[in-house]
This record gives structure tokens, C-alpha cells and sequence, in this order.
């Protein structure tokens, strides 16, 4: 009896049109009262969904380097921000503004990148959930 429930609520479910989501929330993961700025070089960039992101060395004030992990939107987001896919090359010198992880991890999500050629990108959505 209990199996045939659980059948009928799940197809009810998937009829009604309701949706389970496994997308994070901003304010969940990221303090947007931590702004944050990171000058440094990409190591490694991910074009990927759900959400685009980037590494980057960052020489912290006592000399050590620190690879951060920056998240930005979708890449479906970022092409109609005006980004390329070929915009972050390994090697380049950014500066990423943004706001910090909650769990303090060398971990930010970028509301704007300066790129090296002085070229200002968003990285997020200002529709985002904050």
C-alpha cells in the first residue's frame, strides 16, 4: 500500500509541474556584506554548468599564494553579459571583484571581473537571489 502512495504522490508531483532543484542559493554560500578584492593570475578555467568558475593565484599580504576558486553565473548568462569562452586565459592577470564564501575557503563568487586588457565583465546575474 505504502509503495502504490509513493508511486501516485510522485507522478502527482511530476504533473503539477513542481520541481526539485538542486541549485544553491547566493546568500546561502556567499556574504554579500564580505566584498572582497583578488589581483592575480588564472590557473585554471571551467566553462560549465550551473555555474561558470575560475582559479586564480593570489599573493596574500604575508607573501603566501592562495588558489581561489571564483564562481560566476551559467555560461548561457555570461555569453549574454558579453563574455567569451576565450576571455580567461591561463596566465592572465585579473582583478575580481566579489563576495567572500561563508565557510571562509579561499572560495568568492565575482560580481565583476577587470580582464587584462581593462575590460570590465560581470560574473553574476544581479537578479541573483542576495
Amino acid at each position: 500500500m505504502k509503495t502504490g502512495l509513493s508511486i501516485i504522490l510522485a507522478l502527482a508531483l511530476a504533473i503539477s509541474g513542481f520541481s526539485v532543484s538542486a541549485h544553491h542559493s547566493f546568500a546561502a554560500q556567499y556574504d554579500i556584506n564580505q566584498p572582497i578584492i583578488l589581483l592575480g593570475k588564472v590557473t585554471k578555467v571551467e566553462w560549465t554548468n550551473p555555474h561558470a568558475r575560475f582559479y586564480v593565484d593570489v599573493t596574500d599580504a604575508s607573501g603566501t599564494i592562495n588558489n581561489w576558486n571564483i564562481e560566476m553565473g551559467s555560461p548561457n548568462f555570461l555569453k549574454r553579459a558579453g563574455w567569451s569562452r576565450n576571455d580567461l586565459q591561463i596566465g592572465d592577470e585579473v582583478t575580481v571583484n566579489g563576495s567572500m564564501a561563508r565557510s571562509g575557503a579561499d572560495m568568492a563568487n565575482a560580481a565583476s571581473i577587470i580582464l587584462k586588457d581593462g575590460k570590465q565583465v560581470f560574473g553574476r546575474n544581479a537578479a541573483d537571489d542576495f
